[in-house]
């Protein structure tokens, strides 16, 4: 099955759109496919500001990108548009670092003003570093994803349906599977 890097460009630690993201590797990876995730929040500051190309983290980072099948790009929306830290990460990558890559973005927000944030603010950028196919990205509202104390995340029915339509569409791009597998062990 396809590589795929799952990109959490939310600068908090208790980010609803990380939480989303990683629930949504699990069914890529219940699909059979080899997930790797990647917080940019935990990049060095000082190296994504100071664009800082030769950083050795910023180096493994550009390296997943090289590597990675399928690329999943989450972001919180602010100011209608994607994550500043996002767009750091994103500035530091080669000019075709997502050439022959399929990509899933999604956005997460507290208001329907900003749905169309990934079609006119990240699809351009993405579209500009390469990549050879963007699937059909989702706008989750934040009100529709509860984290609770514990950590379960919960997805409002109609929300959680969207998405993993999203992201069978995004795995059958790849070549992969739509059905999960069951749970092994």
């Amino acid at each position: 099955m396809a590589s795929i890097l799952s990109v959490s460009g939310s600068p908090s630690p208790t980010s609803r759109t990380s939480r989303l993201l990683r629930h949504l590797d699990d069914r890529l990876r219940l699909q059979g496919h080899d997930v790797t995730p990647l917080e940019v929040r935990t990049l060095p500051a000082q190296a994504l500001l100071g664009a800082d190309f030769r950083h050795p983290a910023i180096a493994s980072a550009t390296a997943l990108f090289e590597q990675a099948d399928g690329v999943v790009i989450g972001t919180p929306v602010y100011k209608a548009a994607y994550s500043g830290l996002l767009k750091s990460l994103l500035d530091l990558l080669p000019q075709y670092a997502l050439a022959g890559t399929t990509v899933l973005p999604l956005a997460t927000g507290g208001s329907t003003a900003h749905v169309l944030a990934i079609d006119y603010a990240l699809r351009p950028v993405l579209s500009s570093m390469g990549a050879s196919h963007i699937v059909p990205g989702w706008f989750t509202l934040d009100k529709d994803i509860e984290v609770d104390d514990d950590g379960t995340l919960t997805v409002a029915p109609a929300t959680a349906t969207a998405l993993e339509q999203v992201t069978d569409h995004f795995s059958a791009a790849l070549g992969g599977r739509t059905t999960v597998l069951a749970p092994t062990g």
